[in-house]
């Protein structure tokens, strides 16, 4: 159910020629659910020949993260290492206040910001709302409605050019950037 997902979202890399699945993992360590990951890894890639399939260690994915983002296309892992490895994307890409998050099963999706609600700022106008946005534009997307998806996206970008919060060392408040998206839209 992870696997047949990851690769029909394959192929939206940096490189379009890059279609891989890299399947996360500790199968070094975790012999016997790592054996069930190999199976399923090579039954789905039976089903989407034209995806390649990797099962990294988890370890090194991580290291990959850092020194080659890029390299990746779409990476699956179990719930744990998945937080792990999205939080360190998060880092990555300058905080929590931007990376959007996608549970895609067979009936259902659910779109989100990777951060959560963040209650401890609820009502201070600090919060970025730009994961938000990002998480309502994939949800678009996976809607059929990419043309609107794009328009946020760009969008999005230019608030964050142009009208960054505190979180990525700007002044604007959540209901300015607010404001600066829907001028861009």
């Amino acid at each position: 159910r992870l696997l047949r997902p990851a690769a029909a979202l394959s192929g939206r890399a940096a490189d379009p020629a890059l279609r891989r699945v890299t399947v996360a993992d500790k199968p070094n360590i975790l012999r016997e659910s790592g054996a069930i990951i190999r199976d399923a890894v090579d039954e789905v890639a039976a089903e989407f020949p034209d995806v390649d399939f990797e099962i990294a260690n988890a370890d090194a994915v991580t290291m990959r993260l850092i020194t080659s983002p890029m390299s990746f296309d779409v990476i699956a892992a179990e719930n744990l290492l998945g937080d792990i490895l999205s939080d360190l994307g998060a880092g990555l890409m300058g905080g929590l206040g931007l990376p959007a998050s996608a549970n895609v099963g067979a009936k259902f999706a659910v779109f989100e910001p990777v951060h959560g609600s963040a209650p401890d700022i609820a009502g201070r106008g600090v919060a970025n709302p730009a994961a938000f946005l990002l998480a309502a534009a994939m949800c678009g997307e996976h809607l059929g409605l990419a043309d609107g998806a794009a328009r946020l996206r760009a969008a999005v970008r230019t608030a964050l050019r142009e009208s960054p919060t505190r979180d990525l060392g700007g002044t604007a408040t959540t209901a300015e950037f607010a404001a600066a998206v829907a001028e861009a839209l």
